[in-house]
């Protein structure tokens, strides 16, 4: 796609960058059948394509973006099904993602939405406040249906269940491996996952040591920066980012060493192997960046590498599989965690049009809760259909978005991993 943006413009790294990228594009249209936005709204303004050429536009014209064209970029998911489908090989996730900061940097927001925005970057990063944030939740929700819009979705998100207390996993320390050890790893404990499902690291923890591996839960290192990223929010982003990456690296180069940086949580993992292009231009941080994703593993991809211990219970169950789209797209990872699961004793069932997003997004089912309603009324009804006993995905933000309306038990992978290889029966699940 041709574009005439400045020489003054692209002077910006980024902004040269963008151009580069949107030049890739061939406005072929293939991208159309899987993007959620598309086939939701119909409108070529919600197609990657459409978002393509708005940003083309927009730093073709420079100065504030209008109100259209942010609109349509905030209604755009990130799941980036567009990008692993494009012949072309258009990074999209480079070009939204820097397309969202020129945003933040250059669009003034009305009020009460730039506040919705700045309170989600700042809840959502931090457990405590999080934690407090479901609290206060829990009392206004009987008088949602008031309310319309980001604010009835974030009490309709809030919890009926009783949270569960915070897991002593969670704090720094090192847990050491069953037996011989084979790998030592630091792992990422996460931020909402903390608070709505400790059962996750509990798990992750147990079934590492069990296969020998060394798990250390660094100190100083917390939220990987997703929530604030999705949001265009560089510079409440980056300091967490650089945090993680200090912690890390001190452990790297300590005497013990790490192997890999570990990640339980998909759209985490997604962000932490894209630090090294978050960085790449501040010169102090680049290479330090670039090191910490490359190190960095999904637990499905270390639980291939390692090679699961054979099923010691007979799990037999039927599973159906939610490919989360920061795993599939983002990451690539499609074969590991089905391999794993069928490994385990499980029959693992593959979920109509699986490719599509459920509407979790991050962020965006509170932001955009009218488009992620209706994927997620899609989603189940699409993995109602295949006859499963229980449904698993290895994304916190997926199993939170759809495990109220599937009418079967949702878990994360790694619980079924463990229970296969001797640890307890995930809670939910039949006796």
């Amino acid at each position: 796609m041709l574009n005439t943006i400045s020489p003054a413009a692209k002077a910006d790294p980024n902004v040269a960058l963008a151009g580069e990228i949107i030049g890739a594009c061939v406005h072929c249209g293939i991208c159309l059948s899987h993007c959620p936005t598309y086939q939701v709204r119909h409108d070529e303004n919600d197609s990657p394509r459409g978002r393509i050429f708005l940003m083309k536009e927009m730093y073709e014209r420079g100065g504030s973006p209008d109100a259209r064209t942010v609109a349509h970029l905030d209604r755009c998911l990130t799941c980036l099904a567009c990008e692993a489908i494009c012949p072309s090989g258009v990074e999209y996730s480079k070009l939204i993602g820097h397309g969202r900061e020129h945003v933040a940097a250059h669009y003034r927001r009305p009020p009460a939405q730039a506040a919705l925005r700045r309170v989600l970057a700042m809840l959502l990063s931090r457990p405590r406040l999080f934690r407090m944030g479901l609290a206060a939740g829990r009392i206004g929700r009987p008088f949602r249906a008031l309310l319309s819009g980001p604010p009835r979705a974030m009490l309709d998100m809030v919890p009926t269940a009783p949270l569960p207390a915070p897991s002593p996993v969670d704090r720094p320390q090192v847990f050491p491996a069953e037996g011989t050890r084979r790998m030592r790893v630091a792992l990422l404990t996460g931020c909402v996952q903390t608070v709505l499902d400790t059962a996750i690291n509990e798990a992750t923890i147990r079934l590492l040591r069990r296969h020998g591996v060394e798990i250390v839960v660094a100190a100083g290192a917390g939220c990987c920066g997703a929530p604030a990223e999705h949001l265009g929010d560089s510079a409440r982003a980056l300091p967490l980012v650089k945090a993680n990456i200090a912690a890390w690296l001190r452990e790297a180069d300590g005497p013990q060493g790490l192997d890999a940086v570990v990640v339980n949580a998909s759209g985490c993992g997604t962000s932490v192997k894209a630090y090294g292009h978050a960085l790449r231009l501040d010169p102090a941080w680049a290479g330090r960046a670039a090191r910490i994703s490359a190190m960095t593993l999904d637990i499905s991809e270390l639980m291939e590498r390692i090679g699961l211990l054979p099923p010691v219970v007979p799990t037999g169950l039927r599973v159906a599989y939610h490919a989360a789209c920061s795993m599939q797209h983002g990451q690539r990872i499609t074969r590991q965690p089905r391999a794993l699961l069928a490994a385990a004793g499980f029959t693992v069932l593959d979920i109509p049009d699986g490719y599509m997003c459920c509407g979790s997004a991050g962020t965006y089912n509170l932001l955009q809760p009218a488009i992620a309603g209706e994927l997620k009324r899609r989603k189940v009804a699409a993995i109602r259909t295949v006859g499963a006993q229980v449904a698993a995905s290895g994304n916190i933000g997926c199993m939170t978005q759809l495990a109220g309306e599937v009418g079967i038990p949702f878990v994360h992978t790694v619980q079924l991993l463990d229970w296969a290889t001797g640890g307890p029966r995930p809670a939910g699940l039949e006796g």
